[in-house]
């Protein structure tokens, strides 16, 4: 039930929280209200509508070969036998890969989209957001276990005087925040307000954040908070002195080698959202996994510290999941044994480190979270494990 009401709670965030996206598109509705044709025709084409910035490419693509065989898993699921087209049909599913030892099993798109359409990703930026954490302290740029205010003086004097680093992308600075997506006076609600009183100088949801009181002790209590996910891409920005754009450019797009340009959205002060939005194509959300999956390598340089993959992807902070399951450096960690980037209306990575396994879904559900939309693709990445281990799929 919590992890239900926190993907509802995101959702209100990408809405009304942390100064929201800004369009350019005249009388476009909140993302949260697009019918189903807007989805189909907006997900794919973020920067026709919102204010964006470009993350190139390098000159090289990683490969991502075909396996002699595609995969093809049927299994029952609510009364119903499913294949995969049944999944995406039902479910507004436009795209999803299978990739095992670094070869593709399956990948099929719906609703439109073609292989070089880009796609958004909601919250799975935060898992991008999180790496690239990961990359300046490889860079010497960052310290986890450095307070907060080394990088961000503005909050010195605030509840975050004895926050971490590393408390933030554990979710648990212990400052108090309400993401209560029905309560007009949340935190998340409130934040967003134009009328809420900001600090001339300085970020509105930075100084909507520093104005907040402590609730627990920093590191003890998981706290869902999409203001301090974005807090956390201003302190990369300011440690590296880069855009987040840029330095994901520099350390991911082009080391790794992705296939097309990505684009990360921007709030009312020309950020990235740190929490939220990036687009790219289906196959680059693949490689995402597998960047992570292959320890954080690219080129044959280490791009992020070598400890960094397996402690972001373990569980660091209990989340009111039962164990396993738990949150690690903005992964969820999952009680079958993935960690999952995951992000509203039906957006996933799922790893499985041992099988070497890497599920990603792209979609547009019809709401934004829903436990009978997660139970479908629950279903959907476990008939995918079961046809991945009886295949006859050399690697």
């Amino acid at each position: 039930m919590k992890r239900f009401v926190l993907g509802l709670a995101a959702a209100a965030a990408i809405s009304s929280a942390a100064f929201a996206q800004v369009a350019i598109k005249p009388g476009v509705p909140s993302i949260l209200q697009w019918t189903p044709e807007q989805q189909k025709q907006w997900y794919p084409a973020i920067e026709s509508v919102y204010r964006v910035r470009v993350i190139p490419r390098g000159k090289r693509v990683h490969p991502l070969p075909k396996a002699r065989r595609e995969i093809a898993p049927t299994w029952e699921h609510a009364g119903k036998r499913w294949s995969v087209d049944d999944y995406m049909a039902a479910n507004g599913v436009s795209g999803v890969l299978v990739i095992k030892d670094g070869k593709i099993l399956l990948e099929r798109y719906g609703l439109g989209r073609k292989p070089k359409d880009r796609w958004t990703s909601f919250s799975v930026a935060k898992s991008v957001t999180s790496t690239l954490v990961g990359a300046a302290v490889q860079d010497g740029k960052l310290d986890l276990n450095a307070p907060v205010t080394r990088y961000l003086p503005e909050l010195k004097g605030s509840a975050y005087e004895g926050a971490t680093v590393r408390h933030l992308i554990m979710m648990s600075s212990g400052v108090k925040w309400n993401e209560d997506y029905t309560d007009p006076n949340s935190d998340v609600a409130r934040s967003g307000g134009q009328a809420e009183k900001t600090e001339p100088g300085i970020n509105p949801i930075v100084s909507y954040l520093r104005r907040l009181p402590r609730a627990a002790e920093p590191g003890t209590k998981f706290n869902y908070n999409t203001g301090e996910t974005d807090l956390v891409g201003f302190l990369v920005s300011r440690a590296t002195g880069k855009t987040l754009s840029a330095y994901a450019s520099e350390k991911i797009w082009k080391p790794y080698g992705m296939e097309r340009d990505a684009i990360w959205m921007l709030d009312r002060e020309g950020h990235e959202r740190g929490g939220c939005c990036m687009s790219m194509t289906l196959r680059d959300y693949g490689r995402v996994g597998q960047f992570i999956l292959d320890g954080g390598k690219a080129g044959g340089k280490q791009i992020l510290p070598p400890w960094w993959t397996a402690d972001a992807t373990k569980v660091q902070i209990a989340n009111g999941q039962p164990a396993p399951a738990g949150y690690g450096y903005f992964w969820w960690i999952r009680d079958n044994g993935a960690y999952d980037a995951s992000g509203i209306f039906g957006q996933s990575i799922s790893t499985f480190r041992d099988e070497r396994l890497i599920v990603v879904v792209n979609s547009a559900w019809p709401r934004a979270t829903g436990r009978d939309l997660s139970a479908a693709r629950t279903a959907f990445v476990d008939a995918v494990r079961n046809a991945v281990k009886t295949a006859d799929t050399p690697a």
